[in-house]
């Protein structure tokens, strides 16, 4: 038996740069901050793989493989040419690494193993695995041995369990059910016997299951992305469903005592589930320990404007239930500002700071004319596979919480303002900028992305004071999230533009976080739950409540593990469409607005 396979040269199709440093586009700049915001404010790869094809340009960061090494994070992404590592989840510098994968990994698989990081990714699912001891340098190396299973591998999971045997877990299809298989690491991590399948999708049974925005499509869903944990000696291999490009992607999963099952649905499915919001969308993810004992889930969020696949990453605290082992994901609130893991809170399940948005539909303005013309997109609606397009580039555009919409100014320069007006004086706390592609012509990673703006904030909307300042900024920042030093207490917000590298300056969302000097509403009246003929659904309605901006639903089988959630904006009433049909479940709401959250509502229960 070779004992070390992997001290032979590298793979032919892996990258030899002449550098051996390591490159970061985020310089020097290291934020202290306490919190973080949804999406991840990472410097997000534009995808080459598509360009001889349509030559459109966008931005995309899906699938990521987060693992913990030596207390130190790494997170790789899908065709990003690299990774990411931390110290704190806070900050990520981006890896170039001194081999690699000429045209990036996909769905890669990582884990730690006999101190070092195994990977397996090759985006044409006959590859070898690779590894390295120095992650920082990036000197992967391979034993060219491919792993040629039928059909390749496509999303693979490499788990090594405690005894030191390492599994393969892979599958992305809407056909073929998730594998498994145990890998010989003293050969070449070859199989070791033929791959055992373990499960696939039950969309008839399992609401969540099913395809399209709100799970309303009749095309059949899609199972990817497996990633294996193991908790109190019990087996939990997360999946995705039903696809990545729509607001219900979600991971469940299935417990075993055994990694190669039999496996069994877990029946407070799914674990990690965020159709409402901002940021919608929270499947094909990995989960992670920190350095504190405490779980996190990395995960999969849509976008879907330029192509189906353009997507970003979120970050969720995630653990298991203490009496049952019940996994869970906390997506609440989750796309405004949450504490870090280095940040002592009194529950790691809820992170959430408490500040609310303050900017959602209020009045905005701006110098800049309004920009009519269609965006240079691959659009898919009319197949059924993406939203459509909204085509109305209007300021109203930049708070209106759809991440799918988005402003678009005529001008790229210094002279260019949008100013909010928050209606009330208010204490600031964080400001988040998400910026869009429109007709862009990036590819790749070049050195030159750069976002440079001023933020103020005013009492009167006469006499402005400067809170963040990044005019000269250096870094590629394409959803900044500013956390202030102190808060400001402020009416007006204004974004002041200096330069970004795209021709056009396009913004999805300016958001304002912090406390409102109102008061909190009340808890909706009237709140009743009904299942349907198909039991897959039900109808949740309760009457408005006055100054709500909007609600959020929780759900779960059992009271006290209300773990999954829906947040809606506005108007009451919402038809959930993501039960099991055998379940029963008990049913929650609150209202929330700028000024915090209401009580919450009875519990209701459905058989």
């Amino acid at each position: 038996m070779i004992k070390n396979p992997f001290a032979v040269s590298q793979v032919f199709f892996m990258v030899f740069l002449t550098t051996f440093g390591v490159f970061s586009q985020n310089g020097d700049s290291t934020k202290k901050y306490r919190t973080y915001c949804n999406p991840l404010d990472i410097d997000y790869s534009y995808m080459s793989h598509y360009r001889a094809r349509n030559n459109v340009s966008y931005r995309s960061g899906a699938d990521p493989a987060v693992v913990n090494f030596k207390g130190k994070f790494y997170m790789f992404v899908t065709r990003s040419h690299g990774y990411w590592s931390s110290e704190d989840m806070g900050n990520w510098t981006f890896i170039r690494p001194q081999s690699w994968y000429f045209n990036g990994c996909n769905a890669p698989a990582a884990a730690v193993k006999d101190d070092k990081i195994i990977l397996l990714g090759d985006p044409s699912g006959r590859g070898a695995v690779i590894e390295t001891n120095n992650p920082e340098l990036g000197d992967w190396k391979t034993n060219f041995a491919v792993i040629n299973v039928p059909g390749g591998v496509q999303d693979p999971n490499l788990f090594v369990d405690d005894d030191g045997k390492v599994y393969l877990y892979e599958e992305s299809s809407n056909k073929w059910p998730i594998r498994g298989v145990e890998l010989d690491s003293d050969n070449f991590y070859i199989p070791k016997g033929g791959q055992t399948d373990l499960f696939n999708l039950q969309p008839e049974k399992h609401g969540w299951e099913r395809f399209g925005q709100d799970h309303r499509s009749d095309l059949k869903p899609f199972i990817e992305g497996p990633w294996m944990m193991k908790h109190n000696n019990i087996y939990y291999l997360e999946y995705g469903a039903p696809g990545t490009q729509w607001n219900v992607c979600a991971d469940g999963v299935y417990t075993s005592k055994n990694p190669l099952g039999p496996f069994e649905y877990a029946p407070y499915n799914p674990i990690s589930y965020k159709p409402g919001g901002f940021l919608k969308g929270s499947g094909h993810g990995s989960t992670v320990k920190d350095n504190n004992g405490n779980y996190w889930h990395f995960a999969t969020m849509a976008i879907s404007v330029n192509y189906k696949f353009e997507r970003r990453l979120g970050m969720y605290p995630a653990g298991f239930e203490p009496d049952n082992g019940q996994m869970y994901v906390n997506t609440a609130y989750g796309d405004y500002p949450h504490y870090l893991p280095e940040t002592t809170v009194e529950n790691h399940k809820n992170r959430f700071t408490g500040w609310m948005l303050l900017s959602y539909e209020k009045p905005v303005r701006t110098n800049s004319p309004l920009v009519e013309g269609s965006p240079n997109v691959v659009d898919e609606s009319n197949q059924g596979y993406m939203q459509e397009q909204i085509t109305d580039f209007g300021i109203n555009r930049i708070n209106d919480e759809e991440i799918r919409s988005y402003w678009v100014s005529q001008a790229n320069n210094d002279s260019i303002y949008v100013e909010i007006d928050l209606e009330k004086i208010s204490e600031v706390r964080a400001i988040q900028i998400n910026f869009q592609d429109y007709k862009s012509t990036v590819f790749g990673r070049p050195d030159t992305l750069r976002q440079q703006f001023r933020i103020k904030a005013s009492l009167d909307g006469k006499n402005w004071k400067v809170i963040a300042d990044h005019s000269k900024n250096e870094r590629d920042m394409p959803h900044a999230y500013i956390e202030l030093k102190r808060p400001e207490t402020a009416r007006y917000i204004r974004y002041e533009h200096m330069y970004c590298t795209n021709e056009y300056l396009a913004i999805s969302e300016l958001r304002v976080f912090g406390k409102g000097g109102g008061k909190v509403p009340r808890s909706p009246k009237n709140f009743e739950v009904t299942r349907q003929e198909d039991r897959r659904n039900a109808n949740v309605t309760w009457d408005a409540v006055k100054n709500a901006t909007g609600y959020v639903i929780y759900w779960g089988i059992h009271p006290e593990k209300l773990n999954l959630s829906a947040q809606i904006y506005k108007q009451p009433n919402y038809e959930l469409r993501a039960l099991t049909t055998e379940q029963g479940y008990y049913f929650q709401i609150e209202a929330f607005n700028e000024n915090g959250i209401s009580k919450r509502s009875k519990i209701r229960s459905t058989e």
